[in-house]
């Protein structure tokens, strides 16, 4: 569909763009990324026939960009550039109407029914339908972007060259429009060449992606690859970080702030722990960076509260979660800001002990029931019940953890914890054979992630050492006081 071939040029006598060269095949949706003064917007003038180029040719259908007339070359390229002004008073509609004037043939200009009923469509699609008599004047720059958006695709085009289509639109019309023009992609055929800003829109909607580096092209390749946290490190002289999207297999990137402060040496150990009838809790004096699986807080994030709360046996779990989160704000915590476990067990049986290592330290806390014990390899046995969970384990780490590390901590801890019920003998009644640990357990790891940086923490490592026998010891001593108390 669009082929630029070595292409160059810029403005006077001056290069901006050097030997650019790039297929866009139908149907894509291609995005040119660079940081301010790269190019970009100086390629999509040269593409849409307003730049003349040096240099190179550029072909839209096989044919050179220098043999359309421009009347001919807007039946199939349509321009949204990135500051549209409307000088005149027209109404919404007659804006969007302009985009018709490709199609138009004779002296005199005729308005067919096909013109209005494209003009509607393009209305709607854009979410523009109830401001079509208003003036362009009475808008707000989102509306005015979206008017414009309409009239190029009043033109029927096969390309559509955007310049940051995103600007000035809030988040839902953001998305509204990069989903319509995906959407567009895909069923019509359209062909859209867009710049962005924002990498995080282009890894996420895009299906290739040019970088462009002074002028030049570092790489044309696929989101996953462009998006590299070394490669966008060097090209746009900042310091960010890569992360998969949780949802879509799309690459993001989040920007970390300069640490232009010394951060408090925090130690969180059993000072930081208060135990009550109802709850135990640990409140950090700065957010930990966590990975759980708890009732609330679940998954990877960053929090200061942490609660491991007593239900009883016949706690009704149906909506377990919003009942916790209001449990939490009737005792002074805020959820989204919370770590928060069930258990069965009683609270003061916890245990908890502190370990020190070579430039680190980790506080492990406990509490064990075996009420509910599974041998994880026969559990097909089990008929599923929805219990408090009986063993939860919390693990802080006052250290620096790599993701490698926070997942090696998980299976250490478990693999501890399955050691303990195997030493003391604990079956699961079910099936008469050992136990690995219970139908419920929850696990937190949170670090501090300052001091020592702890890349790993497999069993042999200095950090799985210490985690491995703080969960054992803590796992043992916590089942030996819950069979204890049974006993009596």
């Amino acid at each position: 569909m669009l082929n630029v071939q070595h292409v160059a040029g810029g403005y006077s006598d001056e290069y901006i763009l050097k030997d650019i060269s790039f297929e866009v095949q139908k149907g894509e949706l291609f995005g040119i990324l660079g940081p301010n003064g790269s190019g970009k917007t100086t390629l999509l003038k040269m593409i849409s026939g307003i730049l003349p180029f040096v240099s190179g040719d550029i072909y839209i259908k096989g044919r050179s960009l220098k043999e359309y007339h421009s009347k001919q070359l807007a039946q199939i390229v349509a321009v949204l550039s990135q500051h549209s002004s409307q000088s005149f008073s027209y109404t919404v509609k007659e804006t969007v109407s302009l985009g018709r004037y490709a199609h138009q043939t004779g002296w005199f200009q005729t308005w067919g029914e096909k013109d209005e009923s494209i003009v509607q469509k393009v209305m709607k699609q854009t979410g523009i339908t109830s401001l079509q008599n208003k003036t362009i004047q009475e808008l707000s720059g989102g509306e005015k972007q979206r008017v414009f958006l309409a009239q190029a695709l009043a033109q029927e085009p096969e390309i559509l060259l955007l310049d940051e289509p995103t600007n000035h639109l809030d988040l839902s019309y953001q998305k509204e429009l990069l989903d319509l023009l995906k959407n567009w992609t895909a069923e019509t055929g359209l062909t859209v060449l867009s710049i962005f800003h924002d990498l995080n829109l282009a890894g996420l909607y895009c299906d290739r992606l040019l970088l462009l580096e002074n002028g030049s092209i570092n790489i044309n390749h696929i989101p996953n690859e462009v998006l590299r946290e070394e490669r966008i490190r060097a090209v746009y002289h900042t310091d960010i970080q890569k992360h998969p999207h949780p949802r879509v297999p799309a690459p993001q990137m989040v920007l970390l702030p300069e640490k232009n402060q010394v951060k408090k040496n925090i130690q969180i150990n059993d000072g930081l722990l208060r135990v009550t009838d109802e709850f135990i809790e640990l409140i950090s004096p700065v957010p930990l960076r966590t990975m759980s699986s708890g009732v609330v807080g679940s998954g990877t994030g960053w929090h200061p509260a942490f609660v491991n709360r007593h239900v009883g046996k016949d706690y009704n779990c149906s909506d377990h979660r919003a009942e916790m989160a209001l449990f939490l704000k009737a005792n002074g915590f805020e959820p989204s800001e919370t770590v928060g476990m069930m258990t069965a067990v009683f609270l003061e049986d916890v245990t908890f002990k502190y370990f020190e290592g070579t430039g680190f330290s980790i506080f492990v806390v406990v509490t064990a029931g075996v009420g509910n014990a599974v041998d994880a390899s026969k559990s097909d046995l089990h008929t599923f019940e929805a219990v408090p969970g009986t063993i939860n384990t919390w693990i802080f780490v006052n250290g620096e953890l790599t993701e490698e590390a926070f997942i090696q901590s998980i299976m250490t801890a478990t693999e501890a914890k399955t050691k303990a019920l195997h030493d003391l003998n604990i079956h699961d009644v079910v099936t008469g054979t050992i136990a690995t640990g219970t139908s419920t357990d929850s696990i937190l790891i949170a670090a501090t992630q300052t001091g020592e940086l702890l890349e790993y923490a497999g069993t042999i490592t200095p950090l799985g050492k210490l985690i491995g026998k703080a969960v054992y010891e803590c796992t043992i001593e916590g089942i030996r006081k819950s069979q204890k108390r049974k006993r009596l």
